[in-house]
């Protein structure tokens, strides 16, 4: 059983015109009402109990995890104390400290995994209380390391809705002010600029992570810039299929912008701009999976989400002549491909992961400290040491690439599950996001009627694996390491 945190600092402290004992310990701030003395008098400090707060279920017991706070700040007050324990407004004389009240800012846990910023003020019988808190409270905050403190944010004004700045400013930037992060603001003004900014001008050693307001577009963007200039920076060839990719050293935010939203959504469980603000002021990562795609030893581009050729693709390139459309070309350009029904005729091959856990058939879903990613990171670490040692042994022991040949209409390789709000389940629902493997989805030549049942599917809540149907359309299969495929 994990051993409680030793509380820091314990008080008896005023929420609004009620009593409450409030709790510090390096893990919870806790605060409980009262409920034993009706009429509020001044208490004096206690410190160092050795009981630990229970989160308790009752309205008047309130627990946020210390990582969740977002910042403490200290109130100014013109109040006073009479001696009766009554309040009573009174004018502030000349150098007295009356900051007798601190207001501390939190994350409060909505439904469907939306994050909103909360705020609850404590008032202290004297200053010098009130100032202990807000120091113990922020030396607890400091110790935080995985917390941003200075951004680099590239804003896409021409995303979406076109209400990429607007969002920011509005919703993003005072809560990026509040918790004290510091940003430097890029607005892009033509396709491009962030990468290109990203590979040759910005100044990465001066901040902390790279945050991005747009959609998946502008999250490519971003991705292109700073996998390239990592893998430059590392010596690594970009132009060199059998090289493994270096990590980024800076983290990458997503502020939702955009059309579709399918990394933030797929990342953080929803589309909304204040959640994703809160999970980065609060340093929460997720290790995401990278692929790269090449063709005759030259590089063509990273993937994050999915790589699709055949009727997804089509879709994509048919949709970037109508971006002046917004969200709604992804519809026509669908409909319209659809009753095309191109099909294209060539040769599939992949590596099948061996000795993994998890198959693309899984109920269970990729989360923050998902054990199956875990479990295969250290699987595919362990074959990258072999390697280094016996090339030749190793290579042995992966196996033999499979080959499928035939008409499809769709060839997907999904790296995560691909949800968004128009497919809350995804392409690929038990995708996970770091476990080093890609699931491959083939779509084989079927009528429109088939075709259709199996796009429909994907507008639904229910796993699409479950249908007959899917067995007869679809191959499904997880593959790692690289896909390859001819025409």
């Amino acid at each position: 059983m994990e051993r409680p945190s030793r509380l820091l600092l314990v008080s008896e402290l005023r929420v609004r015109n009620s009593a409450y004992d409030v709790s510090l310990s390096r893990s919870l701030l806790t605060w409980k009402r009262r409920t034993s003395s009706p009429v509020y008098h001044p208490f004096r400090p206690r410190f160092c109990v050795p009981s630990f707060p229970r989160r308790q279920a009752s309205g008047g017991c309130h627990s946020v995890s210390v990582s969740e706070i977002l910042s403490v700040r200290e109130e100014e007050e013109e109040s006073g104390c009479r001696d009766d324990g009554s309040w009573k407004q009174i004018k502030e004389s000349e150098g007295k400290d009356c900051r007798q009240a601190f207001t501390v800012l939190y994350v409060e846990r909505c439904q469907q995994h939306r994050w909103r910023s909360a705020e609850v003020t404590f008032t202290c019988p004297e200053a010098a209380l009130c100032q202990r808190w807000v120091n113990s409270i922020r030396e607890q905050l400091a110790a935080i390391t995985s917390r941003p403190k200075q951004l680099l944010v590239y804003i896409n004004p021409f995303s979406g809705k076109r209400h990429g700045k607007r969002i920011y400013e509005q919703k993003v930037a005072p809560l990026f002010a509040q918790a004290g992060v510091t940003t430097h603001v890029i607005v892009t003004e033509h396709a491009n600029h962030a990468r290109d900014h990203l590979r040759t001008e910005a100044e990465l050693k001066k901040f902390d992570g790279v945050v991005c307001v747009g959609g998946d577009g502008m999250f490519s963007e971003i991705i292109h810039g700073l996998i390239w200039r990592s893998q430059i920076d590392g010596g690594v060839d970009p132009n060199c299929a059998d090289e493994s990719l270096l990590p980024c050293s800076l983290r990458i935010g997503i502020i939702p912008a955009g059309s579709t939203d399918c990394i933030c959504f797929a990342t953080v469980g929803s589309n909304d701009p204040v959640t994703s603000a809160l999970h980065i002021i609060v340093g929460d990562s997720q290790p995401m999976d990278v692929c790269s795609v090449h063709h005759n030893n030259t590089f063509l581009r990273y993937s994050v989400s999915l790589l699709g050729y055949g009727f997804y693709g089509d879709v994509l390139t048919d949709s970037e002549r109508k971006r002046w459309m917004g969200p709604a070309r992804y519809d026509l350009s669908g409909v319209k491909m659809f009753l095309t029904h191109h099909y294209y005729e060539g040769t599939v091959s992949y590596l099948p992961a061996r000795g993994i856990m998890g198959t693309p058939r899984d109920a269970s879903r990729c989360r923050s400290g998902c054990v199956v990613c875990q479990h295969n990171r250290r699987l595919i670490s362990e074959k990258a040491e072999r390697y280094q040692v016996d090339e030749e042994a190793d290579r042995e022991s992966e196996g033999e690439w499979k080959t499928i040949r035939g008409k499809f209409l769709a060839i997907n390789a999904a790296s995560m599950s691909c949800a968004c709000p128009r497919s809350p389940k995804g392409l690929s629902p038990a995708a996970h996001l770091a476990d080093g493997t890609t699931d491959l989805i083939l779509v084989r030549k079927c009528s429109r009627f088939d075709f259709l049942r199996h796009l429909l599917r994907h507008t639904s809540k229910d796993d699409q694996s479950a249908e007959q149907l899917d067995q007869a359309v679809c191959t499904r299969d997880r593959g790692a390491d690289s896909v390859r495929g001819s025409d």
